[in-house]
């Protein structure tokens, strides 16, 4: 995969508290793609708990979390929804 970062796209960002993560669309190489944050990145990323202000949070660490999508997505680009998880951060 020739690019490293993902174009996220804003409007699509739902805080999905029962599954503790962030889903949003995002493309890459003008394909687009569902993907998924999990807390515990956001959380890494920030050191506050994203409880209540996840999608706040991911906004302030929108440059970091398209570069991990790309990671998560060259590792399995067949998922359906493609899960940013701590096995991502470096």
């Amino acid at each position: 995969m020739a690019e490293d970062r993902l174009d996220i796209d804003m409007k699509t960002l739902e805080d999905n508290s029962d599954l503790r993560q962030v889903e949003f669309e995002a493309e890459i190489s003008d394909e687009r793609y569902q993907f998924a944050v999990q807390y515990d990145v956001i959380e890494a990323l920030s050191t506050v708990s994203p409880e209540g202000n996840a999608v706040a949070i991911f906004k302030q660490h929108t440059d970091e979390i398209a570069g991990l999508g790309a990671t998560a997505l060259a590792r399995d680009p067949d998922q359906e929804i493609v899960v940013i998880s701590e096995n991502d951060l470096d």
